[in-house]
């Protein structure tokens, strides 16, 4: 937030009442002095081919005028609604002054329809129309957005449902997707640079004496000092829970901020199906639906076993399908709180429009604890609460931790030892290793344990269907999540992207992949093109995502099938993470 633009912070993190795209304006002085109004809905495209234009519009979510980058002039771009069996084709036409691209997230096609610059095609160059055109072999819940630059940071991501080719097996009344964003005003070259040169700055809750106050109040001054002595001397904060916070968020839904207030009308009694997609560049958030009960059905487009929920964690770039059943007259309040709990995106169901439900109170800050650090005492808890304090963002890091020990398998609460972190590779762009790594598909992570409510975990979901290629690996490919903080280097195998060398796999073979998060940070690992079958603490298929997400000290392993050629990306969902160099190219030859 600029000084010319004195906001209060209550206005500022809720945005204003219409803050939105403002196509028909043209200009930053009509934008400005606009009445604030709601923007339209995004445009719903359906068929078999769609042309799509990449531009500029004026935008105004919280009083300063902005520009975002648009798809048809709409923030987000338009839901695009095709159907399992058809051949789409899409023609995008660049407006910018800058190259662009589309990438269809977890969408299966060949490599040259897939939409990385310089991996898997040359780009869009201003003026230029690209045509993607692909068979559509899948169905469920997707989304699309650039893949050039920080464009998806400043508006150019939308939606994508594809029906099934025969009846859908979820049934339901009503059918909304609800895609959730975060928008700055804060150019985003000049948002990297700040966390280049000071990564904590967007952090509001790091420690401080009003926090001793209050752990003392709870725990008593002697364990307070004594844990607050035992963080300084690890050089390490227990509040880096995001590197980019409701200090410059406002956070959308549907492309509408919370003072605008999104709404999808239903008749009590009604199946509504909604479909979460987390289009955000940065932001995790924890969603519930205070008086509903949420019923979980599909993960990343695909159906699981429905399991029954009062909240769910969705990561950058993960999409869950959930059915819930309102059976009064009366709104309900969708309500999306940031996992740093600096703010939250909001918006309504409800039987009329204008009605509103009561907006909950933001959760309680819950600090990293010693499970999240990946030390050995204490891996049976986790985290501890801030009482009182407002939320903000960090980066994470846990340095030189190297004490030993790596084993190849835990149970869903076990343990494994780290004695051989980097089988073939080791980089400085790595300042940390935990004592400890563990599979915890059951662990909610930071900030929902043990919070009263019943939360999903990877372990609840289990896909209907088994892959067709169920086949044990033939090898394994271990990586770690690593960084360092002092630069803001982000990494697998502490090697940035620059300097390293392509993952080659051979077609038509069967890898599992082995991740391990060295960090004190929550990470969305997405693979282009081919899908990643999670597994079991046991070693079992349990579903198949296309983004894995991964806590802090958390060991996950899946399977893949190389079955599409080409060059694909494979890298962290968190687009500043990306830019600073957790990034690779897995070669399918």
């Amino acid at each position: 937030m600029t000084a010319s633009h004195p906001l209060s912070r209550r206005r500022f993190v809720q945005g204003l009442a219409g803050g939105g795209a403002l196509a028909a304006l043209g200009s930053w002085r009509a934008a400005l002095a606009a009445p604030a109004r709601a923007p339209a809905a995004a445009t719903e495209l359906r068929g078999t081919e769609f042309h799509l234009e990449i531009g500029e519009t004026p935008v105004n979510f919280t009083g300063a005028a902005r520009v975002g980058t648009t798809v048809n002039g709409q923030l987000p771009a338009p839901l695009l609604r095709w159907r399992e069996g058809d051949t789409v084709t899409l023609h995008v036409t660049n407006r910018l002054r800058e190259q662009t691209s589309i990438h269809w997230h977890g969408i299966l096609l060949p490599t040259e329809m897939d939409g990385v610059p310089g991996l898997s095609f040359p780009g869009i160059d201003p003026g230029q129309t690209y045509t993607y055109r692909f068979d559509v072999r899948q169905s469920g819940t997707y989304w699309y957005h650039s893949h050039s630059g920080f464009q998806e940071q400043t508006g150019l991501y939308g939606a994508i449902v594809i029906d099934p080719r025969r009846r859908d097996p979820i049934a339901s009344d009503r059918d909304y997707t609800v895609l959730l964003s975060d928008w700055t005003d804060e150019d985003p070259m000049r948002l990297f640079n700040k966390l280049k040169i000071m990564p904590d700055y967007y952090n509001r809750i790091q420690p401080s004496i009003e926090s001793l106050r209050a752990q003392a109040r709870d725990q008593g001054w002697s364990a307070a000092l004594s844990e607050r002595l035992m963080w300084e001397r690890m050089r390490m904060n227990p509040s880096d829970l995001a590197d980019v916070s409701g200090a410059t968020y406002t956070f959308l839904t549907n492309g509408v901020t919370p003072a605008g207030n999104w709404t999808g009308l239903f008749r009590p009694g009604e199946r509504v199906r909604l479909r979460f997609i987390n289009g955000s560049a940065m932001t995790y958030f924890d969603v519930r639906i205070p008086g509903l009960k949420m019923t979980v059905v599909a993960a990343d487009g695909q159906d699981v076993r429905p399991v029954d929920v009062d909240e769910f964690r969705i990561g950058v770039a993960e999409t869950y399908d959930v059915i819930v059943e309102p059976m009064d007259e009366r709104a309900y309040t969708i309500f999306s709180q940031a996992m740093d709990r600096s703010g939250y995106a909001r918006a309504t169901l409800a039987p009329r429009a204008g009605m509103q439900a009561e907006v909950p109170a933001v959760d309680r800050v819950q600090l990293l604890g010693m499970m999240d650090m990946g030390m050995a005492h204490d891996m049976g808890g986790g985290g501890h609460d801030m009482p009182g304090m407002a939320a903000g963002g960090g980066h994470g890091a846990m340095p030189g931790m190297d004490h030993g020990g790596h084993g190849s398998g835990a149970g869903q609460g076990g343990m494994v030892e780290v004695r051989h972190p980097y089988p073939t590779e080791r980089g400085v762009s790595n300042s940390m290793l935990p004592d400890v790594v563990s599979t915890r598909l059951d662990d909610p992570g930071v900030g929902l344990r043990d919070n009263g409510r019943r939360v999903l975990t990877y372990a609840d979901l289990r896909s209907m269907r088994e892959p067709e290629d169920n086949r044990n690996p033939s090898r394994e490919i271990e990586l770690h999540l690593t960084g360092t903080m002092e630069r803001y280097m982000w990494s697998f195998n502490g090697v940035k992207f620059s300097d390293a060398k392509p993952i080659v796999l051979r077609y038509g073979e069967r890898v599992r992949f082995v991740l391990v998060n060295d960090t004190m940070m929550t990470h969305p690992i997405h693979l282009h093109g081919l899908w990643s079958d999670l597994e079991s603490p046991d070693g079992a298929f349990q579903v198949r995502k296309h983004t894995i997400s991964l806590n802090p000290a958390q060991r996950l392993s899946y399977r893949v099938s190389a079955d599409a050629r080409g060059n694909w990306a494979y890298h962290c969902h968190l687009l500043y993470h990306m830019e600073a160099g957790m990034f690779r190219a897995v070669v399918v030859e």
